[in-house]
């Protein structure tokens, strides 16, 4: 079998994988969808929230939405350099500016967050790695040169008629990168003092429950408001409860620009 030369360029983008954008209000949304995954995860979210008005920028993550040995081809300050610049350019337009994230979306939100201080107007993180609980993890720097993948964690949802365009493979190099991010972004939580909305799924079969709890008793926030998804699985913004996370963040924004005026 051939194997892809690290000189050759990245597959197309598959289709639905598309980054979104859109401009409106003086209230500004970055969005980070996760790790495997693509913009389509949290594309609704996206259009929910330009439908109300607001500036938003989905970028896709270096890596993603294209074939799985594209990921193992980046590192986590590819991921986190994409964001940044979504982030610079709302800035420039948007007076309140909040970072929402799904899985390592919301770990890249937390980073902007230390990074940018009060410039991030509020953090809305929809069940949050900041942790790997996968015990496979403690042999990730041997494994890592015996193979180059293991099994999917993609599409991890508990409604039958949605389906996440994610990777069918999780690529191990990129995994280690992703357990850097980690442990930087775990150690500097006691920088985040913004506002935070965390939504966290009863069951998630991808993120375990240590990393909201490890970010709930680490930040400095004192404006924390925590909801649990009842009825949905990981990627709960493509599950049954969606619209909860939708209209939550919406409110959420818009008391941050209140906050910004104020």
């Amino acid at each position: 079998m051939r194997t892809r030369s690290a000189l050759e360029p990245p597959a197309p983008v598959l289709p639905g994988a598309e980054p979104f954008s859109c401009d409106g209000g003086d209230i500004g949304v970055v969005l980070c969808h996760g790790f495997t995954g693509t913009p389509q995860s949290v594309r609704p979210w996206a259009e929910h929230l330009a439908a109300a008005g607001f500036t938003v920028r989905l970028p896709r993550l270096p890596g993603h939405g294209t074939r799985w040995e594209d990921l193992n081809r980046t590192a986590w300050p590819d991921w986190y350099a994409a964001v940044d610049r979504a982030f610079l350019e709302v800035r420039a337009k948007c007076p309140t500016v909040v970072v929402m994230g799904l899985s390592m979306g919301g770990t890249l939100a937390l980073r902007l967050a230390q990074q940018h201080g009060l410039s991030v107007a509020g953090l809305v993180l929809v069940n949050p790695s900041v942790r790997g609980d996968d015990p496979r993890l403690g042999a990730l720097p041997l494994l890592k040169r015996i193979v180059p993948s293991l099994g999917a964690i993609g599409n991890d949802i508990k409604r039958a008629d949605r389906t996440e365009l994610a990777y069918n493979r999780t690529p191990l190099q990129a995994v280690d990168s992703l357990r850097e991010l980690w442990r930087l972004v775990a150690a500097d939580l006691g920088e985040v003092s913004q506002p935070l909305l965390v939504y966290r799924s009863a069951v998630d079969h991808v993120v375990g429950p240590q990393s909201v709890r490890i970010l709930l008793a680490t930040v400095s926030s004192t404006d924390i408001v925590t909801r649990t998804l009842a009825d949905s699985y990981h990627v709960a913004t493509l599950d049954n409860d969606a619209e909860e996370i939708f209209s939550g963040s919406v409110d959420f924004a818009r008391r941050a620009r209140a906050r910004t005026a104020g």
